[in-house]
């Protein structure tokens, strides 16, 4: 589809009664309205106001309406909706009622950053390996906190009970043109991974909103409940999102390592990374939950890299003595993506043009006593943490703008109140981390 007359065309073709018009809140929580074929067309050329005064993080009640406008690239068929009066789906990008940009249009911000990339002279492929979990629902359809099977990392059918439902789920995400790679039983109980190809920035993040959306649907009709929750179980293994990047100029995928030593660019990238991390890690972990996952289970705690050991921030695995993608393994699925790799993106960029250098790479692991971590940063210990770094950085509110990252901050301090008021941070997973986050995402 490259027109509005392709998409006409299309929809009348196809029996599509129903349209989905789509976009995220600041959190990355996706929201949508339903509109008629009819309508269309006036989506395209004027918008379809909505009122976006309990949209989270959007406006006040008292602000006008804004107006989202369909993305003609992001048109899918869902297909678990009926074929017969199909539902298709656009993502959309969001004005205020003058058509002028909306501030909290996590979209907008990230397409910002790409562009910004591209005057750089270079352009960035990522890709995602994301992990959930699986949980059991009783007798009245409601998730309770029991793992949907005990099988482990790469297990088999019978003991992996979630095969079957993995494999629905790529096959969706192919109809849906979003191609997985592999997929697979992690570590924990009822726990899984699916990967799914590198692509630019802001497809990536249409992809991942997407993803989670298939994985939460298609567990349902096979009746069982996924969750995103970073930590839903104490004493088992987190579930993280990887985020791989590799780094292009020029059409040419540029390797850290060459033959004559680490090359500037990607170095300067990911030391951009290390350099603002504990900055942008209130966007990248969002949640209260999401620091209960640092420090086990492999996932980081200290702000390091390696090209071997998986448990620090970053990954630069060597092949051939080339290194041409790295993973920064911090984030969890809770984040919003479209903001996070726009904080990544500029990082970089900020990297590169300090030309920052990177410190040796740790290729053994930090837990084993022989790396003196006092001489290690650690990422923010918890949320509140984190968002006082957040609160006093120039970077994220340059990146995000001040109004979205005042939003953020305001928000996210609420949320820190109302469990430091009725919870005590103990190891164990809070009845406020279940009721808030494990049926939230």
């Amino acid at each position: 589809m490259s027109t509005i007359t392709d998409v006409m065309e299309f929809v009348e073709e196809n029996d599509v009664k129903f349209i989905r018009l789509q976009f995220c809140d600041i959190f990355g929580s996706l929201k949508n309205i339903s509109i008629m074929p009819s309508q269309l067309e006036r989506a395209f050329t004027e918008g379809i106001r909505i009122d976006p005064s309990s949209i989270e993080g959007f406006l006040n009640i008292e602000d006008s309406d804004i107006l989202l406008f369909p993305d003609i690239s992001t048109l899918s068929v869902l297909p678990w909706r009926p074929q017969q009066g199909r539902v298709v789906r656009f993502l959309c990008h969001i004005r205020r009622s003058d058509k002028t940009p909306f501030e909290a249009d996590s979209r907008m911000v990230l397409k910002c950053a790409e562009d910004k990339l591209k005057n750089e002279g270079l352009s960035l492929k990522v890709g995602a390996r994301c992990e959930f979990y699986l949980f059991k629902i009783n007798d009245e359809g409601q998730p309770v906190l029991i793992p949907h099977d005990i099988a482990g990392s790469c297990d088999i059918a019978p003991v992996d009970r979630g095969e079957n439902i993995r494999r629905e789920i790529c096959l969706t995400l192919e109809e849906m043109g979003i191609r997985p790679e592999i997929s697979q039983h992690e570590a924990g109980p009822g726990q899984h991974e699916i990967d799914f190809m590198a692509d630019s920035p802001l497809k990536s993040a249409d992809n991942f909103i997407t993803f989670k959306t298939v994985v939460k649907t298609i567990s349902a009709n096979n009746g069982v409940y996924a969750t995103f929750m970073p930590k839903p179980l104490a004493n088992q293994y987190g579930s993280g999102l990887h985020i791989s990047l590799s780094l292009y100029k020029d059409g040419k995928e540029l390797s850290l390592i060459d033959e004559k030593g680490r090359d500037k660019t990607v170095e300067g990238f990911i030391s951009g990374i290390m350099s603002k991390i504990r900055e942008m890690t209130a966007v990248l972990n969002p949640t209260i939950n999401s620091y209960r996952r640092f420090g086990s289970f492999q996932a980081p705690y200290f702000i390091s890299w390696s090209h071997n050991d998986r448990s620090q921030l970053i990954r630069v695995p060597q092949f051939d003595g080339k290194c041409t993608n790295f993973e920064l393994r911090s984030p969890d699925p809770c984040v919003n993506l479209y903001l996070a790799l726009a904080l990544i993106i500029n990082a970089g960029i900020y990297g590169i043009k300090n030309s920052l250098k990177l410190p040796a790479p740790i290729n053994e692991s930090i837990y084993k006593g022989n790396v003196d971590i006092k001489k290690l940063d650690i990422l923010p210990k918890d949320l509140d943490e984190a968002l006082s770094i957040m609160e006093k950085s120039e970077f994220c509110k340059d990146v995000l703008g001040k109004v979205l990252c005042d939003k953020i901050i305001s928000r996210k301090k609420e949320e820190w109140d109302k469990f430091v008021s009725g919870s005590k941070y103990e190891k164990g997973i809070s009845d406020f981390e279940i009721k808030n986050y494990f049926y939230k995402y």
